[in-house]
Order: C-alpha cells, then sequence, then structure tokens
C-alpha cells in the first residue's frame, strides 16, 4: 500500500535532557524510514495527563493529516491498555458503501473508507498511546471515535528490555506503522470506543452576573486560560468591566481584544488563540498577579463589589461538552510554554515548523522520575 500523507506528530513528558524523546523519533525512524516527524512538545510536566490532554486538544484543530503519538503514561507497565483510535477516513483508502467489503488486495478493513476523501490538508486520523484519558479529547475534536483497538504488550528483546518504555517499545512502532498503510486491525484487536478511558470535565458555572470556570492551563507567559469562552460571558451579562476573583480576593479587570490593550499594570480578559477567554497583563504574569495554577478555579464577576470569596454556590449550568483544552494565546504571538507549538494556529507542516513558526521541543529535564520513560 502506497504511504499515506502526513505527519507523524509527537506529544510526551519525556522532557528533552534525556534520550526518551530521541529514542521515540528513532523507533518511529525504524519502522517507517522517510516518515516526517513534528515534536508538537516534549514539556508535558511529568505525569500529567490531564496537561497532556488539554496540551493535545490545543494542538489538535492546527495539525494536518497524520498519526498523533501522545504518551503521558504514568501507568506504563500495569494494566492500562495502550490502544489506536482511528477518527477520520484514512488517506488513500478506497470509499465503500454501507455493509460492503474493499476488493481483495485493498489493504484496508471493511469500511475504513467509508465516505468521502479527506478534505483539503486533511486531519489527523489516528491517535495513538496509552488508554488514560489522554487521547480522547482531542479525538473528539475531530469527530467521533470510529474504531479503537488495544495494542498487544511489547515485542521480545531486542526491542524490549523491560515494561517501562511502551513509548519507545509499543507505541511508535503501532505509530509508524498506521502512518506507513498498516490497518488498525493489522496493529491490534477491537476494542469498543464507549470504554476508552475519559477525564472529568473541567469546573464550568455560568449564573447571572458570574462566571466561575477552572484554570485550564497557564502557559509561560503567565497568561491564565479559563474553561469558560466568550458565550458564557454573554450568556451571564458580563461587560467589559470585571472583577476577577481568585482565592476570595477581587482584582479589577477588563474585556480586551489584545494583550496591550490591558494596559500598564492592569488585568485584561482576552479571547484566546483557541477560542476561551484568558486573564492576561501586558508583559507581566497574569497568573502571579491572581496566585493561581492549573486547576485552581476563578470566578468573572460584573463590575461592583464583590461579597465574599465569589464561588458559586451548587448549581449552576455545568459545561457540558467544554473543550478540555485551547490555549492562552502565547505572548504576542510568541511560542507557547514549555515547548508546546505556538504561533497563530496555521496548519502544522511536515517540516517540523508548528503553528506560526515554533516547532522547537521545549522544556528540560520533563522526563519521568524513578528511571520510568513511558
Amino acid at each position: 500500500m502506497v504511504a499515506p500523507p502526513g505527519c507523524v506528530f509527537l506529544l510526551t513528558d519525556y522532557g528533552t535532557g534525556d534520550e526518551f524523546a530521541g529514542l521515540l523519533r528513532a523507533a518511529v525512524a525504524r519502522v517507517a524510514p522517510g516518515a516526517p516527524v513534528v515534536d508538537l512538545t516534549h514539556g508535558i510536566p511529568p505525569f500529567d495527563v490531564v496537561a497532556g490532554s488539554r496540551a493535545l486538544v490545543r494542538c489538535i484543530d492546527h495539525l494536518g493529516p497524520g498519526v498523533v503519538l501522545a504518551v503521558v503514561d504514568p501507568g506504563v507497565g500495569t494494566a492500562r491498555r495502550g490502544v489506536a483510535l482511528q477518527v477520520g477516513a484514512v488517506p488513500g483508502a478506497p470509499a465503500t458503501r454501507p455493509g460492503s467489503m474493499p476488493g481483495p488486495g485493498a489493504g484496508v478493513e471493511p469500511d475504513a473508507g467509508k465516505g468521502s476523501a479527506p478534505e483539503a490538508g486533511g486531519r489527523p486520523w489516528v491517535l495513538v498511546g496509552p488508554d488514560n484519558g489522554l487521547l480522547v479529547a482531542a479525538a473528539e475534536r475531530i469527530g467521533p471515535v470510529r474504531r479503537a483497538v488495544a495494542l498487544p504488550p511489547a515485542t521480545p528483546p531486542p526491542c524490549a528490555t523491560a515494561a517501562t518504555f511502551d513509548g519507545r517499545d509499543v507505541f511508535a512502532p503501532a505509530a509508524a506503522r498506521l502512518w506507513a498503510g498498516a490497518t488498525l486491525a493489522e496493529v491490534g484487536e477491537p476494542i469498543d470506543p464507549a470504554g476508552l478511558e475519559r477525564l472529568a470535565d473541567p469546573v464550568l458555572r455560568v449564573r447571572p452576573g458570574r462566571v466561575e470556570a477552572e484554570v485550564l492551563w497557564v502557559d509561560r507567559f503567565g497568561n491564565v486560560q479559563l474553561a469558560a469562552r466568550p458565550d458564557d460571558a454573554r450568556r451571564a451579562g458580563l461587560g467589559a468591566d470585571l472583577s476577577v476573583v481568585a482565592g476570595g480576593r477581587p482584582v479589577p479587570a477588563r474585556r480586551v481584544p489584545t494583550f496591550a490593550a490591558a494596559g500598564s499594570g492592569a488585568l485584561g480578559v482576552v479571547v484566546d488563540a483557541n477560542g476561551h477567554l484568558a486573564v492576561a497583563a501586558d508583559r507581566r504574569s497574569a497568573a502571579t498577579i491572581l496566585q493561581v495554577s492549573a486547576g485552581d478555579v476563578v470566578t468573572l464577576h460584573g463590575a461592583g463589589p464583590v461579597a465574599g470569596s465569589g464561588a458559586a454556590a451548587g448549581g449552576g449550568a455545568a459545561a457540558g461538552g467544554a473543550a478540555a483544552g485551547g490555549g492562552a494565546a502565547a505572548g504576542s504571538g510568541g511560542a507557547a510554554g514549555g515547548g508546546a507549538a505556538g504561533g497563530s494556529g496555521g496548519a502544522v507542516g511536515c517540516s517540523g515548523a508548528a503553528g506560526g513558526g515554533g516547532g522547537t521541543v521545549g522544556g528540560g529535564g520533563g522526563a519521568a522520575s524513578g528511571g520510568m520513560a513511558g
């Protein structure tokens, strides 16, 4: 089968201080020589599956066709499954009628090519990694998971010497084979997509006059990305002048279109690069000003006196389907922190340049402790 177009996109918590990320690339090259590889980031905080999932969500809309290989795997070597998820039509696969089978030698699963060819530019069609909640949110931004397989354990030496580096020994070879044209049935055993592990939705409650939202991400510039979006502020009736409450402390802020528009020493609330509300400051860290980090909850109030801590009392509209990701706009269009692909969200090319010219992997020292590469 002719190798499909596209790249192998990598996202891990391996860091760049050890050889783990390089060996992942080498494992792909060994199985699929010539496969273009794009490093989205290896700077996910060690073991932080939630941060990895949200980073993948921020990236996924801006990737071209190919295979996503994501590894944030504190459960490496345990009973947790390795999986591959198909979310789109496989490029080059012939369209089939419902219930029909491809002809002999077609090299695709029954129904794998159903529907029209991928749209211009394409999207990733398979995600590979651990079944621990890392993959599903990003996969479902592309579309429903069409089918899923559980990957078999690593093969015996010389490639696999222990059960502590599934990224190199299980996930990378599977991703490379899929990029080179293998079907899901050729790399694993079918499983029910409904049984895939999922992460909890972030906190988001909208009430008249206020929005309570979880901090999804703090980028390297200190921009504070929230689970809330502009429509949530509209439903709450919030105007331009706001109060941001964190830890019971209200800080004045204003809805602004850009970082610089916030003005010196003031907080602004912008719409970030992925459509979320983000609290920012002009050339300062809003996270430091608010003393918040990912997982904290802040409240946006309309201007005026704020009583108590501002925490919403029960009820409220839950964040039904709110994306567990997005991305605070990176500084003044610079690369997003920790090596995350930065810039303005153009499709990532096969040269490895991400978005607006980032593409370099970030963050040193992110290798998993205790010698586990994941």
